[in-house]
């Protein structure tokens, strides 16, 4: 018996984007970036204080590295875990910078520390699973967990712990569904850092719980008034999820080149899941890196910190004078969390009247925070000095009301 096959509709119904996308909200600086440089396009002066880029150019000891690899012609893959000679490189910064022995074997190289982030939750998160994620905190955190199908839950925190989280936040929202938290020393938007003592004390109770702390040290460099820390000088570290990058220390923020120390025990599945997302990261990017941790390299890149860390003085003070509220002072990044709601009832319309007044280029709340995000703005010191004060200037003259 034969069956006769349906005819097809005339027209077949659209299909449309998956449900994740479609609930993805837009990454607000990002759109800001874009009218921005349409602006500039147009013949404006911006001056760029919306973007976490630092604005230096790459050190010329990583181009020059990366120019004689390319000198010879050959650019093929690397191992899925990273260059071989990398991974032993950064083992080598962990002993020269912080004292610790951490084995290469626990080293991936990732497409930027947002591909050390993907692979975290790749390893680590099931369908389900909640993952606490600090808010005030960086937008992308909460993709990379739903990416997964996991849970992203804000856990509020404020200028009293510093816009960090404590141990007794972290106790009282802990529920049999969470799987671990995530954090960021120095932090994206506020540039505050978590204690050591009370990471120590979070990783405790994570420890006891059965839960995975993941650090984001992506800013682990650029810190002021005190020596950088790393989590894994914490006792018994081995079990935490370690993600840094290339980016902002190192100013290689569009070579895409991160790095992720994980256990030991999940080493090989996360290596298995980077050959089949990434196949490796970016060849060229990993051999410039290699010049990285040079001591040629590294005088450049602290005198770039010293810049830094006077234009976040030349900043702070002036946005005092505006009458902006910095109620927790950065201690690291290049980031200012100020609170607007003295001068305004709405951070992005600030924003956007800002750029376009005042060709001033800043970033509101709302990509960060999901609370109170109009309350607040944040301005990246990621320009020179003198174009600081110029932007102070053209906020002062009447484009704050």
């Amino acid at each position: 018996m034969t069956h006769a096959l349906r005819p097809l509709p005339a027209q077949l119904p659209a299909q449309l984007p998956a449900q994740r996308a479609q609930d993805l909200p837009p990454f607000h600086v990002m759109e800001l970036l874009a009218r921005a440089q349409a602006l500039q396009a147009q013949g404006r002066d911006i001056i760029h204080m919306e973007v976490g880029e630092p604005d230096f150019p790459t050190a010329a000891p990583i181009i020059e590295s990366a120019q004689r690899f390319l000198a010879g012609g050959r650019v093929d893959y690397t191992p899925a875990a990273g260059l071989p000679a990398l991974r032993e490189a950064i083992a080598q910064h962990y002993a020269d910078k912080f004292g610790i022995t951490v084995s290469p074997s626990r080293i991936l190289i990732t497409a930027g520390a947002s591909g050390a982030l993907m692979l975290a939750h790749a390893v680590l998160t099931n369908p389900g699973d909640a993952w606490l994620l600090p808010d005030p905190g960086y937008p992308c955190n909460r993709q990379f967990v739903r990416a997964f199908s996991g849970l992203p839950v804000s856990l509020p925190v404020d200028a009293a712990s510093n816009f960090q989280p404590t141990a007794a936040t972290v106790d009282a929202a802990w529920t049999p569904q969470t799987r671990g938290l995530m954090v960021a020393s120095p932090a994206n938007p506020t540039g505050t850092l978590i204690a050591q003592d009370e990471l120590a004390r979070i990783h405790t109770s994570l420890q006891q719980r059965g839960g995975t702390l993941i650090v984001d040290e992506i800013y682990q460099g650029l810190v002021y008034e005190q020596a950088p820390q790393t989590a894994l000088s914490l006792p018994g570290a081995d079990d935490m999820f370690i993600v840094n990058s290339f980016s902002k220390y190192f100013g290689m923020t569009g070579w895409r080149l991160g790095w992720l120390v994980a256990p030991e025990r999940y080493t090989r599945d996360l290596e298995k899941l980077a050959q089949h997302y990434t196949i490796c990261a970016p060849t060229p990017a990993q051999h410039a890196a290699l010049a990285a941790f040079q001591p040629d390299t590294t005088t450049i890149l602290e005198a770039r910190r010293a810049e830094f860390a006077e234009r976040r003085k030349v900043l702070l003070a002036g946005l005092n004078e505006l009458g902006f509220k910095v109620p927790a002072t950065p201690q690291g990044a290049f980031y200012v969390w100020a609170d607007v709601s003295g001068i305004c009832e709405d951070s992005a319309q600030l924003a956007h009247r800002l750029l376009e007044e005042a060709g001033v280029a800043t970033t509101p709340g709302i990509d960060f925070v999901e609370s109170d995000g109009k309350r607040w703005l944040r301005l990246a010191y990621t320009t020179d000095v003198a174009r600081i004060r110029e932007a102070l200037e053209r906020m002062r003259n009447g484009r704050l009301s």
